[in-house]
Order: structure tokens, then sequence, then C-alpha cells
């Protein structure tokens, strides 16, 4: 197809036939100039697909068809790219979007696919026209119904719950479709409202941590119940919570729905406890959650088969997380006798359903000296594996936390194995430290941008608590007292996202701020005091 878009007024006679419509000229081959030949030498191409349907001279039957979509592809050329959308805006239909109704299916195939071109059949078919927004890059393909949905909704502003009643589908098959045709680029949406206030902004820092100051996603992680199968020595909450019923359950998910949809951002709902599949409820809870288009994730323990086929039926996990505390000796002396072993056996049930597995090690001092082994032993056996640091609360108090003198070379030695270990996967936020000394661009940290407490992640407890994080105690409110909106916009979720004051105008801040689970176990005050692991030295902050 040509770059540029053509200028009628500058072609002689007919000539711009075959350059308008080049592959109307290729179907029809040596025929071209019989067909053309009643075509007046002051018709204009807007008509040629009239003239093409009455014709009499011998021609494929889907060529008037072939010939719009042609020339509504050059039209859309000549069109400004539309600008991307400001804070402030609203969702919207890209205004370079044209649908363009055919009688033949497959036209798009013979515009493009010259080497795998499908052949043409009669059959009514929607052609999507637009371009990316800034970029300006053409699309043109057919129209999927789900795109016919979002289109529709928004073109008649129509309320999605009322359309997904209709239609007796869940309101997440109206967001999702909606989601998707804003990441085509059919329906233009504003920026995300997760994003880092100017006191996350250092003046200068490594090359790419621009890129981690607003969220596409939020993360809910909701500790369904106490209950567990198991009593680990290191477990940061034993107390008796009562849980939810299932009513709450599905206001709260309403209420997460209701977040998302304000913050422009896709939604997670990673379920953990306790054991979370100890809920009484919480097969009802999964489906509700996967019918409101949330991704899903369970922090658990190993369970059966039967539990994770019924569970995939439903809705595919987006992960599975177990947790291994070292060697099979020191793990089961953690976490009980038979837990290792339990763990090996459930990873190989996750690997044959293909549902993508992570291991979590909590890091103490006795375990530093496994991690590395460990994550061999594991290579192969599990999609991710990485560590986050005790956090000296609840029942981790009676243990020891990883020696801070020996830290950053723990930290070189466990970045290093990651180059050769593709199990291994960075969470810590210092790492950040070392990848700025190297000059390399820094990763996303522990949410993907740092800290993400209260940021793109909460912790929501059995009983509707919601804490910036389930590490420490960091109280915001609770959901069935307001809205997690409300509760997000709090200065109490404020204070937690700002972060330690020392960590302000540090040049790796937007991908760190350390710890604050082991700032506070530490004994010192998380809005002021910087994580006590923090080898940056002053003059480099």
């Amino acid at each position: 197809m040509l770059e540029e878009p053509i200028r009628y007024g500058e072609m002689m006679e007919i000539k711009w036939l075959k350059v308008l419509y080049p592959r109307c000229a290729e179907q029809v081959g040596e025929g071209w100039d019989a067909l053309i030949a009643g075509l007046g030498e002051e018709a204009v191409p807007e008509v040629f697909s009239e003239f093409l349907e009455t014709s009499t001279v011998s021609r494929p039957a889907y060529l008037p068809d072939l010939a719009r979509l042609e020339l509504a592809v050059h039209e859309l050329q000549a069109m400004p790219a539309p600008a991307v959308l400001e804070e402030g805006g609203a969702l919207q239909i890209n205004p370079s979007l044209t649908l363009l109704p055919l009688q033949w299916r497959h036209l798009c195939s013979v515009l493009w696919n010259r080497e795998r071109q499908l052949v043409p059949e009669l059959g009514q078919e929607f052609v999507l026209l637009y371009k990316i927004p800034a970029q300006g890059q053409v699309r043109v393909r057919p129209a999927s119904e789900k795109d016919l949905l979002a289109l529709k909704v928004l073109a008649e502003h129509l309320d999605r719950q009322k359309v997904a009643d209709e239609a007796g589908v869940p309101v997440g098959t109206v967001d999702a479709a909606i989601e998707e045709a804003c990441h085509k680029g059919l329906l233009l949406s504003p920026p995300s409202a997760i994003q880092r206030t100017a006191a996350h902004y250092p003046a200068e820092g490594p090359h790419g941590w621009q890129r981690h100051l607003r969220s596409e996603y939020f993360t809910l992680q909701w500790h369904v119940t106490q209950a567990c199968d198991l009593h680990c020595k290191h477990c940061y909450d034993r107390s008796a919570i009562s849980p939810l019923t299932l009513e709450q359950g599905k206001l709260i998910l309403d209420q997460f729905r209701e977040f998302v949809l304000e913050q422009r951002v896709h939604g997670q709902v990673t379920f953990t406890g306790g054991n979370p599949l100890l809920y009484a409820h919480f097969t009802e809870l999964y489906r509700e959650a996967a019918q409101r288009n949330f991704t899903i994730a369970i922090l658990g323990n190993p369970t059966t088969r039967k539990v994770l086929e019924s569970l995939q039926q439903i809705q595919p996990l987006s992960f599975y997380q177990v947790s291994l505390e070292g060697l099979a000796e020191h793990n089961d002396s953690i976490r009980g006798a038979g837990h290792f072993q339990r763990i090996m056996e459930f990873l190989e049930i996750l690997q044959e359903l293909s549902i993508y597995s992570m291991v979590m090690l909590t890091l103490t001092r006795e375990n530093m000296g496994q991690v590395l082994e460990l994550a061999e032993i594991l290579r192969g056996k599990v999609d991710l594996f990485t560590f986050n640091r005790l956090s000296q609360t609840g029942e981790g108090a009676g243990l020891a936390a990883a020696d801070t003198e020996n830290y950053r070379g723990f930290l070189e030695e466990f970045l290093q194995a990651a180059k050769s270990n593709p199990t291994i996967s960075l969470k810590d936020n210092l790492i950040n430290i070392l990848k700025a000394e190297q000059g390399l661009a820094p990763f996303g940290g522990c949410t993907g941008f740092g800290c993400g407490a209260a940021f793109n992640f909460c912790s929501l407890l059995p009983d509707g608590d919601l804490h910036a994080c389930r590490k420490f105690q960091s109280p915001i409110g609770n959901v069935l007292d307001s809205s997690l909106l409300e509760l997000y916009r709090s200065a109490a979720a404020e204070r937690y996202r700002l972060g330690p004051e020392e960590c302000r105008g540090c040049k790796i801040r937007p991908v760190c701020g350390g710890c604050q689970a082991v700032i506070q176990s530490s004994g010192l005050d998380i809005s002021k005091q910087k994580d006590p692991y923090c080898f940056l030295g002053g003059g480099d902050q």
C-alpha cells in the first residue's frame, strides 16, 4: 500500500485507478483494461465501486467491496493521527475510526496477505479502519463481536450492567470487551490515575525510571481467611478473625470493579490467607471475581489436581504461588515435616496443567546461604523463584533477620546467578542500587513500581480491614465502612505511598523505596527513616 495519501486532482485522466485500486487490478488481471473501458475520464474514485457493480464485463463478484475497502484505506492514510487523551478526558471512540460494512468476508486478507490469501466468501463482515493515536500506524481488520459490543456501548452511551443483563452475560464480559478495544486503539482512554506524585521524582536517575511512575494495573491481595493447614514459624498473623460472608465478598468485588474503572486500570485479585482454599465459599468467590473481569492468582498451599482443574474451568489462573524456606531440612523445620516434598510434587501438577508457578522464600539469617542452591534445585521445575526479606512481625519476631553487613554481597551473588538461571526473578527493591551502579536500566522492584504499598497494591484482611501491605501494620480503613476508592484517596493511604522522608529525592526512588515492612519491624519510623539494609551512599542520593 502507498505510504503517502493520493492527491486525486494531480492525476491525469483515469490513471489513478491502478494507484488507488492495485489489489482490484491484480484480481482482474489481463481483463483490467476491458473492465475499465466504460468508465468515463471525468469519473472520481468515489463512484468506482458503483461502476463495478453495474459493469457487464467479467470480474470477481467481490470486486466492488474490495474497491470500497481500498478507497477507505487511502482516505484513512490522508487523515492525521488522533492525539493521545490527556488526564481528565473521557473514554471515547477513536475519531479516525471507520466501520465499513461489506457483503464479502476475508477481503482484508486479499488486501494484505498475498502469499497466504484467504478466498473471499459471501457473507456480511464489518471492517475496522483506524489510526493508532500519536504514532499514526494504519490498522485495517475485520471487527470481532467484542469489538462491535464495545463500540455499541460507547456510541449509544449504554449502561454496562444493563447491556450484560440483556445479553445474559456477566458484566465483566462487557468490561473486558471495552478494555480490549482500548488496547487495540479502537477506543481512546485517558491515562491511568495510578501515578506517583512529584515527591517521588528524582532530579535525575538511571535511564528508564520514568516508565515506573504510572501503573496500568492494581492488585488487591485478599486474605479471605485466617484458617491454615500449616503453622509456620514466621507467620505474620495467627489471630482469630471471622471471615466475611459470601454476600459481603460480592459487595467488595463490586467495590473493586468500581475502583479499577474509576482509576482506569486493570484489576487483579490475589486470593490468599491463611490458606484461601479453606474459605467456605472460595469457589463461589473465585467465580464472582472471574465474572467481573479480574485477573486471578492464588498465594496458598498445595492442593489437589481436581481442585485446580475446577478453578481452571472457571477462569485460568494468572499464577499459583507457594513457599519454600530453603533446602528440605530447614524448610520442614519452618513449615512442617514433609512440606518440601509436597511442594515439589505440587509443582509438577502445576506444570502439567500449564499453570504459571511461583515459589517465594522468606529470607532470614539462617537460610541466606541456601537460596542459590535451592534456586538450582528449582531450575526447570518452577516458572519463577524469588524472595522477600523477613518482617519480624507476629511469630516472625522469633527469627533472626538477614545480616545487614552481608546483604550487599548476597544481592550481588543473587543478581549474578539470575543471569544464568531463568527461574530466578528479581523482587527486592535494593537490587536497583546495584543496577544503577552498573549503569543498567532498573527493573520494577517489589510490585513493578518499587514499594507498591497503597500505590498499585493493597492487602485486604478477612474482616474487611484494608492495609497498605500485609507484612506490616499499615491500616487504612475498612471497606465495609468506606469505599475502596475513598480509602485509597485517604490521607492514611497517601502516607504509605510517600514512604520514608529519607528516600525522597533518591535517584532510584520510583523503583525502590526500600521495604516498609522491614523498616517498621526494625523499630524505625516508616514515614521518616529509610530501609536499614539500604547501602546506597549518602553522596549518591
